[in-house]
């Protein structure tokens, strides 16, 4: 059974997907042993509805050497599902190959700094880009410049406004995740 650590920042619903697809068996032999949120939100009820050890870290500059600690030692992924906080170096590499995120983009377009939630979408209408979707990439010291693991594109529609690009990338996101999650764990 592989052991999935997921760190959260807001309502969790990509956390419920990968909770669901482990339990269904969508992503087999694998499950959630651990949630950790940098702030409180919805995301540790979510783990608490499924009995899953939950624990709330605030944001800060020891963020990362708290994570360290309470991070089992048989994790076989960490996985940022809506995770805001940046992650120190050490802990990327302490933990290289073994920790992805989900982007609302595709990368290497509108990443990095200060790019997440509708900031993206808002800069994807804005350089009136023909196509959008969602990537999971492993994470790096540098922001979303890790080795991206899958993406999935659509088209954007004329009509398309930052929350309807929104509702889009968050279905693109539903569909890949458990597949980039299988690919990674696969590898092992």
């Amino acid at each position: 059974m592989k052991n999935i650590v997921v760190l959260v920042s807001g309502s969790g619903t990509n956390l419920q997907r990968i909770i669901d697809t482990t339990e269904n068996g969508e992503i087999p032999n694998a499950k959630v042993t651990l949630v950790v949120a940098d702030r409180e939100c919805f995301g540790l009820e979510r783990a608490r509805n499924h009995h899953i050890d939950n624990i709330l870290i605030p944001r800060g500059k020891n963020f990362s050497a708290e994570l360290s600690n309470i991070i089992p030692e048989n994790t076989d992924l960490i996985v940022l599902a809506g995770f805001l906080s940046i992650l120190k170096p050490e802990f990327c590499q302490n933990w290289n190959g073994k920790i992805i995120n989900i982007h609302p983009a595709l990368l290497p377009k509108f990443g990095g700094k200060g790019m997440w939630g509708m900031n993206v979408h808002n800069a994807v209408i804005e350089a009136k880009e023909k196509i959008s979707g969602a990537s999971v990439h492993f994470v790096t010291s540098g922001i979303d410049e890790g080795e991206i693991i899958l993406q999935q594109s659509f088209e954007i529609d004329e009509n398309d406004t930052p929350d309807s690009l929104a509702q889009k990338v968050h279905r693109v996101e539903y569909e890949i995740f458990p597949k980039a999650i299988n690919k990674v764990l696969g590898s092992r």
